[in-house]
């Protein structure tokens, strides 16, 4: 395991037995308005899907995203490399009995090939080599199958030098900085899957502590998603949300 990974494993650990000695298990994502687009279409996209599946959530964390699965009756599998993190979220969702946890590197998943219906993340493909976690997923997806994610974007300036500041506060690693999906990674998923479908948010959310002061929270995330339709946005966007199918 890379030192970065160990760092970031360390990281999360740490704020899950902080959460679990507290008892707190409530970790609801608590975005600004501006911020809920990608993360609501995300979630659609989630539900939307139908049948018996069984489910691998990536990078699960606490279960900030996990409860929509679970909601929807799918035979989840949630996985993550911090063990205390799974364990606020067996917690936290214990009157589910189709839950299962698995301490797991996105980089080499401990599963057999073709055993997922569906594979989900939300702010995962950063954490490891973009070409070993896409090859992982594609290896555990059945054919039919889709793969959903929900992430970042690099090509925008200015939330590359948000995300650096982020780095200089030891707030995340240098490597998943270096490994922040870009537009050449999105068309690596398409060669490989077969089809891939993928829909940009935030293109101006870098401008949301100035103008919902202006404009008020509802009205710039209005404004927002306008925006980013009018002008079909690729490049400038913060979020993007890729549902790709296993055709092969």
């Amino acid at each position: 395991m890379t030192d970065s990974k160990e760092q970031e494993k360390a990281r999360y650990e740490k704020r899950a037995k902080s959460n679990l000695d507290l008892n707190i298990l409530d970790s609801k994502n608590r975005d600004e308005d501006y911020l809920k687009p990608p993360l609501d279409f995300y979630n659609k996209k989630i539900s939307a899907m139908r049948g018996n599946l069984k489910v691998l959530e990536l990078g699960a964390g606490m279960g900030e995203n996990t409860r929509i699965i679970l909601e929807k009756g799918f035979d989840l599998v949630a996985t993550d490399i911090s063990l205390s993190s799974l364990e606020v979220l067996k917690k936290r969702y214990a009157n589910f009995s189709n839950l299962e946890i698995k301490e797991s590197d996105i980089e080499s998943l401990p599963f057999k090939e073709e055993m997922f219906d569906m594979v989900c993340s939300a702010g995962v493909l950063s954490y490891g080599d973009p070409d070993k976690i896409r090859m992982e997923i594609f290896r555990v997806l059945k054919k039919g199958g889709t793969y959903i994610a929900l992430d970042s974007l690099n090509h925008n300036p200015i939330y590359k030098f948000n995300r650096y500041i982020h780095y200089l506060k030891k707030e995340r690693s240098i490597s998943t900085l270096e490994r922040m999906p870009t537009l050449s990674t999105l068309d690596s998923y398409k060669n490989l899957f077969g089809t891939i479908d993928v829909v940009y948010f935030g293109s101006v959310v870098w401008a949301a502590p100035l103008f919902t002061k202006i404009l008020g929270k509802k009205l710039f995330t209005s404004l927002s998603k306008r925006l980013d339709i009018l002008f079909g946005v690729k490049k400038s966007a913060f979020k993007f949300v890729m549902v790709v199918k296993k055709l092969q």
